[in-house]
């Protein structure tokens, strides 16, 4: 009993913040909107076109202004104040969804709808995503970085297990539309959460050096720090051709296993399953360690490359749940790894370099994996995603396993917990 005690108190360790338990509840509903919209515009997309390609394309759109607008992104992350932020793009993005549920439910949405819709909801995100990012960091501090991080992701992918099947059963029974009007509502909570956190208790760090920043600042810093500039070119090439499954899932779904909505939902769940599981246990670890992202990255796209070649559809949904276990590892240790690194007056910045990495690079690898969905297997593109994390594992293993990492993110964590602490004293 006493280590289940402890298990659970370090796995859900951030939640006795009061701000980060405000904000935990809110993104809870956001979150599960967010998936029922992802699936209800995979399969109205297909319903209006038919084609792999035209899905890619609009998530390329989606995602376009995320790999092109970053830098400037960041520069506006690290001026202005997150929860004012916040308020504007949760705002933005309730509109966009409501507008697009009203089209369907109207019967007058057309593809191009879905092109504008996508470039405005990527204006959006270019912003809000760092956002959210760096303001767990304030939130929680260095110390509850990565318990957070982790936390914030096994929600979402929770979110990613029920929120699909909601969106199942809204399209066989009120239709499409419902998943995009639950969405437009979903964003009133986190826009409440924020509104109820006390700013004072907020970590919030001295900016320093630079009150201004150039354009290609970012590129340069992140160039100059070994650990961003690896663990960045590793996520970019998986981010390209491995987190392409809004694109390569419903083809396998339709064209691969003759399924329906309900059969695409459910790869997207099982995923969301394996995510949960693989979050509560990387929430209990206290350490970062470099070996660990290595380990992640491989067997992430060892689990995509082995649910590509399963010859039914429940072995596929077996598949994605390890997908999901060693998704969230992934991305929880990446995340916590370049926060922890970056200078306080960079985070926004290179935050918004790690969603370029993450999501801008759709704009590249939505219309090839829905190519090769399209024309060749959808199959193909699933392992090529996985091939390619296994590549991108290899190349960090070359920088990352060479250095005493671990230590010296031990000891940053410490002595920003000592010098927060000796501030706070000092106020007193």
């Amino acid at each position: 009993m006493t280590a289940l005690k402890q298990f659970s108190e370090q796995t859900f360790s951030s939640l006795k913040i009061r701000n980060y338990r405000f904000y935990f509840i809110g993104q809870a509903f956001s979150h599960a909107g967010n998936w029922m919209q992802v699936v209800g515009l995979g399969w109205l997309v297909l319903q209006l076109t038919g084609s792999g390609a035209a899905l890619g394309t609009v998530l390329a759109f989606r995602f376009m202004p995320m790999l092109l607008g970053g830098p400037f992104a960041g520069i506006i992350v690290d001026r202005f104040d997150k929860r004012h932020i916040l308020y504007a793009t949760q705002s933005g993005f309730a509109v966009v969804s409501l507008a697009l549920g009203l089209l369907v439910y109207t019967d007058l949405i057309q593809v191009w709808m879905l092109y504008i819709s996508a470039v405005t909801y990527g204006l959006i995100d270019v912003i809000d995503n760092p956002t959210r990012q760096t303001f767990v960091h304030e939130m929680v501090g260095p110390t509850n970085l990565r318990n957070a991080v982790t936390l914030n992701s096994t929600e979402a992918n929770l979110a990613r297990a029920i929120g699909p099947m909601i969106a199942g059963s809204l399209i066989v029974t009120v239709g499409i539309a419902f998943c995009f009007l639950v969405n437009a509502a979903s964003f009133l909570a986190l826009i409440t959460a924020v509104a109820l956190m006390n700013e004072k208790e907020l970590h919030r760090e001295a900016k320093g050096e630079k009150a201004r920043g150039h354009l290609l600042e970012s590129t340069s810093y992140a160039a100059s720090v070994p650990v961003i500039r690896t663990v960045l070119i590793a996520m970019a090439v998986i981010g390209t051709l491995a987190y392409e499954f809004q694109v390569s899932l419903p083809l396998l779904a339709q064209t691969t296993f003759a399924g329906a909505a309900a059969d695409y939902a459910a790869l997207l769940s099982a995923m969301g399953a394996g995510s949960v599981a693989g979050g509560l246990f990387a929430a209990s670890r206290e350490k970062v360690a470099p070996h660990e992202f290595v380990a992640s990255a491989f067997l992430f796209g060892f689990s995509i490359f082995a649910t590509a070649i399963m010859p039914t559809l429940s072995l596929a949904t077996v598949g994605m749940v390890f997908v999901g276990f060693f998704s969230i590892n992934l991305t929880s240790l990446g995340n916590t790894m370049i926060q922890l690194a970056a200078a306080p007056h960079m985070r926004g910045r290179v935050m918004s370099l790690w969603s370029m990495a993450m999501f801008g690079s759709t704009l590249i690898g939505g219309p090839v994996i829905g190519l090769i969905g399209e024309y060749i297997g959808p199959r193909w593109g699933l392992a090529l995603g996985g091939v390619a994390a296994m590549g991108a594992a290899g190349y960090a293993a070359r920088t990352l396993l060479q250095t005493d990492w671990l230590r010296t993110v031990s000891e940053r964590v410490g002595m920003q917990t000592e010098q927060a602490e000796t501030a706070e004293s000092t106020n007193i």
